[in-house]
């Protein structure tokens, strides 16, 4: 069970981790943040990693939630609570066989792979008001509402694996979850502040990368949902 679980959370995380929405999202917090101090980079630094632990805390509060929700459907369900992962190895495979179409016929704001095209102008305008550590961690907590459509799709397919384990004995592979998912976030900002990149490089990298990055995401939810459907992991 849990060398199983450590599988599909892992390859979960890690397709969740390289998400362009992420990445995209942070790089504005940063540049911003360099904006109002161009000359301080511990606050790039600072932001960076206020802005990753306000997405740690909320995410890991979203798959409480999930979890609950699975709880209650599986009660309802009863004796035909299998069908439930049977759904979720089905959710896994479309959501991997839709980034792994942006990798071919790649549109921005890509249903269940990014973030609405009507979102962005709204998430551009509440980013652009962060001046400091602490609002790059409050707009966090508030734009995690926004990534939610491009993200949430490989969290609700781990959250409900780990819904039959309780919300005690789960809440330590939600951490973990987390852990990868908001670590190229975190190393990003360690690039920034050490100097190995600058902002505009890496939103550079990310959209001149950003259909590898579907496909990469794609391979590993999909072979999670086959994973689960023919229980190889």
């Amino acid at each position: 069970m849990v060398e199983a679980n450590f599988a599909k959370i892992t390859m979960l995380a890690l397709a969740d981790s390289v998400n362009p929405c992420a990445i995209a999202v942070l790089t504005m917090v940063l540049i911003s943040i360099l904006i109002q101090h161009p000359k301080k980079k511990k606050y790039v630094l600072a932001a960076g990693l206020a802005f990753s632990l306000a997405v740690y805390i909320c995410y890991l509060f979203y798959g409480v939630v999930i979890i609950q929700l699975f709880k209650g459907f599986a009660q309802i369900l009863r004796q035909n609570s299998s069908y439930i992962y049977t759904g979720l190895a089905f959710l896994a495979m479309v959501i991997g066989a839709l980034n792994i179409k942006d990798y071919f016929h790649y549109k921005a704001g890509g249903f269940a792979t990014e973030m609405p095209l009507f979102m962005r102008p709204k998430v551009k305008r509440i980013i652009n008001k962060i001046t400091s550590p602490l609002g790059a961690f409050v707009i966090g907590l508030l734009v995690t509402l926004f990534l939610l459509p491009c993200t949430i799709g490989p969290y609700v397919v781990a959250s409900g694996l780990l819904s039959q384990l309780g919300t005690l004995k789960a809440l330590p592979w939600l951490m973990y979850y987390n852990i990868i998912f908001v670590l190229p976030m975190v190393l990003v900002s360690l690039l920034v502040y050490w100097g190995f990149a600058k902002v505009e490089e890496v939103s550079g990298w990310k959209e001149a990368n950003i259909r590898k990055l579907h496909l990469i995401a794609g391979i590993l939810i999909f072979l999670v949902g086959l994973g689960i459907l023919f229980g190889w992991i």
